[in-house]
C-alpha cells in the first residue's frame, strides 16, 4: 500500500509489535508485595503469578488470622504494584490515539 493508508497500516504494525514486546517484558518484570512493615513479603511476577512469599518467624506462632492477614496484604500490595506498572509502561504507547474513557489494550 502506497500513500497515507499504507503510513497508518505500518504505523499500527509497528504498534502492535511495541505492545506484545511490552507485554512480554512486563510479564517478567518482578514486584515485591509487602506488609506488617516488611515482616511478610511477597515477590510477584507482571503476570501475576507469586514467586515466592517470605515470612518472618517472629510472626509464626498463635495468632494465625494476623499472619493469614498480613500475606493477603502482601498480596494485594504486590498487584497494585504489578498494575501501576503495566498502566506505566502502555500509558507510552496508547498517548495520542484519544482512546474513550475506560478502554484497555490489548483488544
Amino acid at each position: 500500500m502506497k500513500g497515507p493508508l499504507g503510513n497508518i497500516m505500518k504505523q499500527a504494525q509497528r504498534m502492535q509489535e511495541d505492545m506484545e514486546r511490552a507485554q512480554t517484558e512486563l510479564a517478567a518484570m518482578e514486584v515485591i508485595g509487602e506488609s506488617g512493615g516488611g515482616m511478610v513479603k511477597v515477590k510477584m511476577l507482571g503476570s501475576r503469578d507469586v514467586k515466592s512469599v517470605k515470612i518472618d518467624p517472629i510472626l509464626i506462632g498463635d495468632d494465625i488470622a494476623m499472619l493469614e492477614d498480613l500475606v493477603a496484604a502482601a498480596l494485594n500490595d504486590a498487584n497494585r504494584k504489578v498494575e501501576a506498572l503495566s498502566k506505566e509502561k502502555l500509558a507510552g504507547m496508547t498517548a495520542g490515539l484519544n482512546l474513550p474513557a475506560g478502554f484497555k489494550l490489548p483488544f
